[in-house]
């Protein structure tokens, strides 16, 4: 029978940890979707914390707006005594992926410690991040650290819905004195176990794609089904989505990819014809056979290039009817460097002249890769030596998004710190029965915490 402790969490031996615990469960337990939660509510039981714990109320700032009350998010600075030092940003969304309770084995909102395991929505996207971050901040105050480097902590809504209000783009263009950085350290990282929970690899994010979603529609004068005509907007739709379907996006590479693959080749992780493919790729991104052996990894594949996809269906009015309209949604994640419009121009070109392509707003900014910045990365490594040794570390870049791409438009870089391990299967992270290790979480926590210090002197 599997053990369940709602309220207690084995791993808590140290005073800090439990205070900790209290943090994860208060903001795990906050309904934060945008159907029926608040990320306002969860920024002021944040920023409740930081006053109590020694912040004036000039340094924490609550934020939203007036068309999306529950939306809001909060900013927290601790001074450095060094002004010529460029703060650093550690950045986290509060807003968490739809769960439904019927579908779930527990109850989403609710933490419940199971066999090692905390169970919740959000446990690790992103609470597991935003809380760490805000516990370091209340550490900092209460532990009378004085850094020399100013720190600042940005927790904000919007990333998991492309529609709703986005706290870090609002931030990046209406308050960029209150987050400007020198750089941000994000999720996106993070680590890999087996799956007898050993440390296989850590990962730093270097670099991410856009998410853009297109519209492909299809209109028809329609008529009765009786007589079928070959106009037929489903079928034209279809086509189109097949043209999509086999098309590749050709190969591309940034620092950090080359940078990835070229450590992936080296390690010996992979099978030795897909390390030997991965060499000839990174010699000429041309080459289609080398191309298809490395892609048959769907990571690799999504890696190595723009990916789009159809994600949505719609056709049709009556079942005895010509459809007079049929329209798709193709969600790409586009390459660092190449544009909405580029990709906008491609897929009109293979959905041809009976299909109009149009971009959904919102526009997403083009995708800018950091710089393999040594005094970034070198903490990071030096760090990791010290917590998780022998753990081999590699850069990565994202091919999800995050909201890192708000702050990279306006030119501070930022990077998915390690430190968190998952699971191979992605412990259900925007899935059901969302997890994270107990002790994953907590290691995390100290690795984390150890990383900010290192930066801020």
């Amino acid at each position: 029978m599997a053990l369940t402790l709602p309220f207690v969490a084995a791993a808590q031996d140290r005073p800090d940890q439990k205070a900790y615990f209290g943090l994860y469960k208060e903001l795990v337990e906050t309904n934060t979707t945008l159907s029926s939660g608040s990320c306002t509510q969860a920024a002021d039981q944040i920023a409740a914390r930081l006053k109590a714990a020694g912040y004036a109320d000039a340094d924490v700032t609550e934020f939203s707006v007036p068309d999306h009350p529950k939306e809001g998010g909060v900013v927290a600075v601790l001074k450095g005594s060094d002004k010529k030092a460029k703060p650093i940003l550690l950045l986290a969304h509060l807003d968490v992926v739809e769960a439904k309770r019927a579908d779930w084995q527990r109850d989403p909102f609710k933490l419940i410690e199971e066999n090692g395991y905390y169970y919740g929505r959000g446990s690790v996207d992103d609470k597991a991040m935003g809380s760490i971050w805000a516990d370091a901040m209340i550490r900092f105050k209460t532990e009378h650290y004085a850094p020399k480097r100013t720190i600042k902590l940005a927790l904000t809504c919007g990333e998991e819905t492309t529609y709703a209000f986005n706290g870090a783009d609002w931030l990046a263009k209406n308050k960029r004195d209150l987050i400007d950085a020198e750089f941000v350290l994000n999720e996106g990282g993070g680590g890999r176990l087996d799956a007898q929970g050993n440390r296989q690899v850590l990962a730093l994010q270097v670099g991410e794609k856009a998410a853009q979603n297109f519209t492909f529609e299809v209109t028809n004068p329609g008529g009765h089904s009786s007589q079928p005509v070959p106009d037929n907007a489903i079928y034209q739709l279809a086509d189109a989505l097949k043209a999509v379907q086999g098309y590749e996006f050709p190969v591309r590479f940034t620092d950090t990819t080359r940078a990835f693959f070229s450590g992936v080749a080296a390690s010996g992780t992979a099978p030795a014809p897909v390390s030997d493919a991965i060499k000839r790729l990174l010699a000429d991104p041309n080459d289609k056979q080398a191309d298809a052996i490395v892609s048959r990894d769907k990571a690799f594949h999504s890696t190595l290039r723009t990916t789009c996809v159809a994600t949505l269906l719609s056709g049709g009015h009556a079942e005895n009817a010509l459809p007079q309209r049929a329209t798709a949604n193709v969600n790409c994640r586009i390459f660092p460097g190449e544009t909405v419009d580029q990709t906008l121009a491609k897929l009109q070109e293979l959905a041809g002249p009976k299909v109009k392509v149009t971009a959904n707003a919102p526009i997403r900014p083009v995708a800018v890769p950091p710089p393999l910045d040594p005094k970034v990365l070198g903490p990071m490594r030096a760090v990791a030596a010290k917590h998780f040794p022998g753990v081999p570390i590699l850069p990565i870049m994202s091919t999800g998004a995050s909201d890192g791409i708000f702050f990279e438009a306006i030119g501070i870089p930022v990077y998915g710190a390690p430190g968190t391990f998952i699971d191979p299967d992605g412990n259900g992270t925007h899935g059901l029965n969302e997890r994270i290790r107990v002790k994953s979480l907590y290691d995390s926590r100290d690795y984390l915490f150890d990383l900010v210090k290192a930066y801020a002197g």
